[in-house]
């Protein structure tokens, strides 16, 4: 398992999700946050991960590298994520639908092709590392939600790093599942 890889996809994927939450920091109680947006983030790569495994009893490894394509295609789509969103008497679930419907798509599609090679003992530790970078970008976002720089800084160039890092990601799907190899192999 490639944490610095699983640190890139989760900082790409909820780098727009971080604005999201500095307002429903300010709405709801700041352990209702972490338990819906830990709830969103674990319900989301249990299914990326259930797709990869699904996908990879089917197609060999380095097939599986053209879903490399995903996080790039992304990268160049220009996607709204507003979505309307429900407000619900649990402030946890509020925050988990929030999550769902803002990165649901983003999320299964760029960690869908990072984890779909992985064994059943590595994805659980990708989880766990998840679940801990979840509650501690919620504690650090608390932080510097009222850093007015920090604000301006994602608001001007949040959109372009985040394009970069989609990119990034499906390049190295492409190089870690053999699939750069067996193409070249071809030729």
């Amino acid at each position: 398992m490639n944490y610095g890889l699983l640190t890139l996809t989760f900082l790409s994927v909820n780098l727009d999700f971080f604005f999201m939450l500095i307002f429903l920091l300010k709405k709801y109680h700041l352990p209702s946050v972490i338990i819906g947006y830990l709830l969103g983030n674990i319900l989301l790569l249990v299914l990326s991960y259930a797709m990869g495994r699904v996908l990879n009893v089917f197609l060999p490894e380095w097939v599986l590298g053209a879903l490399g394509v995903l996080p790039i295609y992304l990268a160049l789509h220009d996607d709204d994520d507003t979505a309307a969103v429900k407000q619900h008497r649990s402030e946890p679930l509020s925050v988990c639908v929030t999550y769902l419907s803002v990165c649901a798509g983003c999320n299964l599609s760029i960690f869908l092709p990072v984890l779909a090679g992985e064994t059943p003992p590595h994805f659980v530790l990708a989880l766990l590392f998840i679940a801990a970078l979840t509650v501690l970008v919620v504690l650090l976002i608390k932080l510097i939600a009222a850093v007015p720089l920090v604000t301006q800084l994602m608001a001007r160039f949040g959109e372009r790093l985040m394009k970069l890092c989609y990119v990034l990601v499906g390049c190295y799907v492409f190089w870690d599942s053999g699939l750069i190899s067996h193409l070249l192999g071809l030729m």
